[in-house]
This record gives structure tokens, C-alpha cells and sequence, in this order.
């Protein structure tokens, strides 16, 4: 790639300052020896470097990097109109998007992690039969750790559906949240190398027992109510120090079930949505009170969640689940009545965690004893 150099007395400074032989033209050479195109049996590339080492010139070969275009007049979800519904909040949960309010929101006032996401899910939705999907710049303007369970979520999607995607990044910590089929890293001169079979790293989570306080960070990411009743026995999940989910368990009222409780509220914030967190938090919760004598119960409408419990040992379908709510009687304390949907009713039976007790002791006996949080590894 050649440019002409602009002479000035900018660029005569450099030439005497730093004694280099600018010339005429300035030539950087930027290996481009392979072709996506003619390879088979991949879904998932990556193109890496270091900033300036050429990845933008090589998508721009290969045709460009792909572009989503959102209409802020309409919702996030309202922009995927190409396609029905109910395929458009797969897709969005498929990146990672879980956050149903986030959904019904314009496009311009999304994080940048849920841009990223809103985007990829755009990309993807509107992929042509056999089209190759360019993405430049990949997690550059993100948080590390949503960068890794962006790419987890994605490469999840990506292989399902049987698309490819082509992605130009300069960070190689992504690399085995992604597992390209391909790497054609610039920083080693031009190497195709396989990052298929990489391991996928595990997520390190601290477990606390934590106030009804804590909901104030989580509330607005509610699918359904951004209430909490404050007799809840709440639990938040960290990862690098930051809070990323929420789960709060309440006891049947009037001792409908004996030595029984139920799931309330469980939260992932969407930058963490779609690589497991929420379910492997409720999972170790459902053992721990398991570990006490209690079985936990769970009444969603969260279709991830819900398909989840479906698939998992460690969870048993009650008798109502996959029923809708009766509409008459789903109102809620404000007199607003929601539509009938189907609901996903489990109980936890998988094996007790134990060692984790205390995590459930009335919040008194914990404040007094300084002991709200216990250390769990999840993943």
C-alpha cells in the first residue's frame, strides 16, 4: 500500500529530527496471501494485528467491512422487520442481547456494548444466502470481558446457523472465547494458523449473599417488573470485581410447599447476556439450598433460561410448566394486566452444593457475623 508524502516543514522536522529517508512515496507491505473464498469447511475467521499492520486493508480487499443500518424512529427489535418476531429475539438473544427492554428502546441510546450486539444481530439477520460477513474493528471500543462474551455468543450463533464471518481485531484475548476455524495473524507476517480446537476459557465468578439494595443496579434489566419484594434472600455474581447478575429467592407464601423456595428475580446485565452466567448462577443457588434441605423452584417466561432448564438434568419440569398464564388473574399491583405467554416451570434436582450454607441464613445473622459473601468458583 503506497501513499504520497505531503512534504511540509512538518515532515522536513522528522526527516533532520529523526534522520529518515522519507522520499516521495511511503510503501508498507501488508502480506495478503490467502483467500477466504476459495476455503472450505469454515465458519468463523479472524483476521489479527497490531494497529496499523494492515487488517482494514485486507477486509476492504476481501469487500468491505458488512454495515448495519438502524432507523432510531423505530425499537431495536422493530429494525428486524425482514424477518418474523420471533426470529428477530432469537437473533438478538443469539449475541448475547437477553435484555427484552432493551429491545423496545431506539438504537441510539444503547451502551456500546449493546450497540455492538444490536448490530452483530442486524449483520447477521440480514445475511444473503452464501454471503460473506466482514465485521473491521471487532470489540475495539468495549470492555474486555464483554468483548469475550460477545465472541462466545457469537461463534455460538454463527456455527448454528451454518453463516461465515470474517472479523479484523487487534486484541488476542478474544481468540478462545471466538475458536475461529482460521487466524491469519499480520504480528506473525501473514501465518494462517487453527483456532478451532482452542479450549474455551472459564469465567472465574465470586458468589455473594448481598442487601435488596443491590437490585437498584439490575431493576431496569427486568423482562417483567422492576419490583422487589425486600423479604428476598438476594445473591450477585461478580467477575473481575464488577457486579454482572442477580438472582433473589423468596419463600412460598403462606407454606404453600414445605421446606420449598422460589426463584423471583434473576438478572445478567446485557454486556454479560449469553455465555451461561445466568443459568450456571442459578444452577449453584438451586444446589446450595439443596444443601440446606430446601428445593428451589421456578416459574420464567425467559425463553433462554427456560430452554436451558428444559435441556438440564439438574432441573425437572413441574406440572405447569409450558402453560400459559391465565390473563385474568396476571395483574399486577398497579392494575396493569399483561398478555397470556408460556411459562417455564422447574424445580431444581440436581445434586446439593454444600459448604455454602451460611449463604442462606437469615441477612441479621450474617450482618452480624461480618460473613456476606462466600468464594465460588461457577465456571
Amino acid at each position: 500500500m503506497t501513499s504520497e508524502v505531503m512534504r511540509d516543514k512538518y515532515t522536513d522536522y522528522v526527516r533532520d529530527a529523526y534522520d529518515l529517508d522519507i522520499g516521495e512515496r511511503n510503501a508498507v507491505d501488508i502480506p495478503l496471501n490467502f483467500n477466504p473464498e476459495t476455503m472450505t469447511g469454515w465458519n468463523v475467521g479472524l483476521i489479527c494485528g497490531a494497529s496499523g499492520s494492515g487488517k482494514t486493508v485486507i477486509i476492504n480487499r476481501l469487500g468491505g467491512a458488512s454495515e448495519a443500518r438502524f432507523d432510531n424512529a423505530k425499537s431495536v427489535i422493530g429494525n428486524f422487520d425482514n424477518i418474523a418476531p420471533e426470529e428477530a429475539a432469537k437473533v438478538l438473544c443469539a449475541v448475547g442481547l437477553s435484555s427484552v427492554p432493551t429491545w423496545v428502546r431506539p438504537f441510539n441510546v444503547l451502551s456500546n456494548g449493546e450497540r455492538y450486539r444490536a448490530e452483530l444481530a442486524w449483520i447477521l439477520a440480514h445475511a444473503k444466502d452464501g454471503e460473506t460477513i466482514r465485521i473491521d474493528e471487532y470489540t475495539s471500543v468495549v470492555d474486555r470481558n464483554v468483548a469475550k462474551a460477545m465472541s462466545q455468543a457469537l461463534q455460538k450463533y454463527v456455527r448454528a446457523k451454518g453463516l461465515r464471518i470474517i472479523l479484523a481485531a487487534c486484541h488476542y484475548d478474544i481468540i478462545e472465547w471466538l475458536r475461529p476455524d482460521w487466524i491469519y495473524d499480520l504480528n506473525k507476517g501473514g501465518v494462517l494458523e487453527r483456532g478451532d480446537c482452542l479450549p474455551r476459557p472459564t469465567i472465574p465468578l465470586r458468589l455473594y449473599r448481598t442487601e435488596p439494595d443491590t437490585w437498584r443496579i439490575f431493576k431496569k434489566h427486568h423482562y417483567m417488573s422492576q419490583d422487589l419484594n425486600e423479604a428476598a434472600t438476594c445473591f450477585v455474581a461478580e467477575w473481575d470485581d464488577r457486579p454482572v447478575a442477580f438472582c433473589a429467592v423468596l419463600p412460598f407464601p403462606n407454606g404453600a410447599l414445605k421446606n420449598a423456595v422460589r426463584e423471583s428475580r434473576t438478572v445478567v446485565l446485557p454486556d454479560y447476556q449469553g455465555i451461561g452466567i445466568g443459568s450456571t448462577l442459578t444452577d449453584t443457588i438451586g444446589g446450595i439450598y439443596a444443601a440446606s434441605g430446601y428445593t428451589l423452584y421456578s416459574k420464567i417466561v425467559n425463553p433462554a433460561l427456560g430452554l436451558h432448564r428444559e435441556r438440564s438434568p439438574l432441573w425437572a419440569a413441574t406440572g405447569h410448566n409450558e402453560k400459559s398464564r391465565d390473563l385474568d388473574s396476571f395483574v399486577d399491583h398497579n392494575g396493569r394486566r399483561y398478555l397470556s405467554r408460556k411459562s417455564y416451570c422447574h424445580k431444581y434436582i440436581g445434586p446439593p452444593v454444600p459448604g455454602f450454607e451460611d449463604l442462606i441464613l437469615p441477612i441479621e445473622k450474617l450482618r452480624k457475623a461480618k460473613s456476606l459473601e462466600g468464594q465460588l468458583s461457577l465456571f
